[in-house]
């Protein structure tokens, strides 16, 4: 019985340390299970959810042994490393960042074997810049060969893969310059591209502005035709012939011009309108372009986009109402305060006297009155209704002034044909005598101009167009201007200069006349412009440019045109 008994509980005895044992094993288990679970929650080498760039450990692993190798050389080519931050191949649309970047190499070389397959008849950079598969302006390069855009030179870019499906192998990175072979990815460093990269991005030192009125040599495009620097055509893309000559009619303002050939004068700005402007202006003057003709693509953009579509392609439009947008747009974009100035201000603004005489509104309500009474309005004498005036005096500046034309005759003459009216220039400019008057009907008033300041380049506007209910017409009146000579200070009397010692400069040169040609709806506009290095008349229209005479530039309907100050 004793045995039996001690039998019974060493057996008790070890099921309860084997069940103690069992408790613990499954505590231990759960503990791991929550610790895991809190380790995954709390991970911080999880990718996060935003990320559009998978994250590979072993290629950071690479690339942090590649780190610490720094520049040297290999088989007779220099190794950089340098900082690629939208070109690496875990990014290779530069859409996003991924953790653990740093620095890579990338090899450069002299000798690439695929250089001769480049083909600079069909580069053109006047477009934008957007991939022409996935339509992305981020890291674009162009294809040397090919001429279209496409996006990386990673292992899974649009470039890449361009690059093995074709066999084209050498790309231009548009924004940074920099050349390089695909698929092996190393960099190209020779100075036969450098022609391209000028084309891609025209430069200009200080020492060249001086001579660009100075310079009579022609330049030669890749297809052998002959062309002058600044007197390039402009491509019209869908009725923006409006656009062209307003172009080509600023470029001949010498301070303008002078200003956006050199970037670094707006660099603080952040417009998309300034920048687009300046390459356009850059490129028309550049002496070592591929054609003889520029595409003004990119500025319309930037235009339809700043402009709200109030200007966009396909929509004819009038030149003055583009050149007042583009000037004061162009004005508030680079002035970096309300008080400071820009040159746009320094090249155009004047400075006028406006003398404003309406009826005072308790005295036309009282006329009203006693006309409902008595059935008819009453008459004043002369000597109460000026008491019954009031005049305001007040000074405003100006960009442009505004000339009316008279208006035609409406019966025709005994050849049964409208008489073509001509009209002097001096004698529409009284408007701005400060004794003619000027009536408004909204508001209903009487207003007077004088002229205090004149700007260094005046820019006259001719009112051929007017509007009615029902249709749009035409003013054919021809306005007889000298293309040299112009002396204001017959016909204007203008303010004595403020210093003693400074002259008043009233004389003026034209040097740009933008003509309307056709139906109101349906015709098209030319421009005559002179280059100044020898004097010449050149009439452009769109693409086409032709040397013409200075007596043919009077002989056009103007509609506006642009006035240089003798100095």
């Amino acid at each position: 019985m004793l045995l039996w008994y001690n039998s019974r509980n060493c057996e008790s005895e070890g099921g309860g340390k084997k069940m103690k044992a069992k408790r613990e094993l499954v505590d231990s288990v759960d503990g791991e299970r929550d610790l895991k679970r809190q380790r995954v929650v709390d991970s911080p080498s999880s990718p996060p959810e935003e990320s559009l760039v998978p994250y590979n450990d072993d290629e950071d692993d690479e690339r942090r042994a590649l780190n610490h190798i720094g520049s040297r050389e290999e088989d007779g080519h220099r190794v950089e490393s340098e900082e690629e931050d939208d070109e690496d191949e875990d990014d290779p649309y530069g859409l996003g960042s991924t953790p653990g970047r740093s620095n890579r190499q990338v090899e450069v070389r002299r000798d690439c074997p695929y250089l001769d397959t480049v083909n600079r008849q069909v580069l053109d950079f006047d477009f934008e810049k957007f991939c022409s598969v996935s339509l992305s302006n981020l890291n674009v390069y162009a294809c040397l060969v090919c001429g279209k855009y496409y996006q990386g030179r990673g292992k899974k870019s649009h470039a890449y893969t361009h690059s093995l499906e074709a066999g084209h192998h050498v790309y231009i990175n548009l924004r940074t310059e920099k050349v390089y072979c695909l698929p092996d990815g190393y960099e190209i460093n020779d100075p036969s591209l450098d022609d391209i990269r000028h084309v891609l991005y025209p430069r200009f030192s200080r020492e060249q502005l001086e001579q660009l009125d100075k310079n009579k040599q022609w330049s030669r495009a890749l297809d052998g035709s002959d062309y002058l620097p600044g007197m390039v055509g402009l491509n019209n893309i869908q009725k923006t012939d409006f656009v062209n000559v307003t172009i080509q009619s600023l470029m001949r303002v010498t301070p303008l011009r002078n200003f956006f050939l050199i970037p670094e004068n707006y660099q603080h700005c952040r417009s998309q309108l300034v920048h687009r402007f300046g390459e356009l202006t850059r490129k028309i003057w550049h002496a070592r372009n591929f054609k003889g003709q520029v595409s003004p693509h990119e500025f319309l953009q930037a235009v339809m986009k700043a402009s709200k579509k109030r200007f966009r392609i396909g929509v004819q439009c009038e030149p003055v109402e583009f050149m007042s947008w583009l000037l004061n747009t162009l004005h508030a974009d680079l002035r970096t305060s309300k008080k400071c100035s820009s040159i746009i201000h320094k090249c155009f603004q004047g400075e006028l006297e406006v003398v404003k005489e309406t009826q005072s509104k308790a005295i036309s309500e009282k006329k009203e009155s006693d006309g409902e009474q008595n059935g008819a309005l009453k008459i004043t004498d002369g000597q109460i209704e000026n008491n019954n005036v009031a005049a305001e005096t007040y000074r405003m500046p100006f960009l442009m002034l505004g000339l009316d034309l008279p208006e035609p005759p409406l019966f025709k003459d005994v050849m049964e044909k409208n008489i073509i009216p001509q009209v002097p220039l001096f004698n529409i400019l009284k408007k701005f005598d400060g004794e003619m008057v000027t009536t408004t009907v909204r508001p209903p008033a009487r207003m007077r101009y004088r002229v205090t300041r004149l700007p260094q380049y005046l820019i006259l506007h001719m009112r051929r167009f007017t509007k009615n209910n029902f249709f749009r017409e035409k003013n054919p009146t021809l306005v007889n201007f000298p293309v040299k000579n112009l002396e204001l200070k017959d016909y204007i009397p203008l303010p004595a200069p403020t210093k003693e010692n400074e002259k008043l400069r009233t004389k003026y040169d034209l040097i740009a006349n933008v003509v309307h040609d056709g139906k109101p709806d349906e015709g098209f506009y030319r421009v005559f412009v002179q280059r100044k290095s020898e004097e010449l008349w050149y009439e452009m229209q769109d693409l086409h440019v032709s040397e013409t005479l200075p007596q043919m530039v009077a002989l056009s309907e103007a509609y506006m045109q642009i006035y240089e100050q003798q100095q």
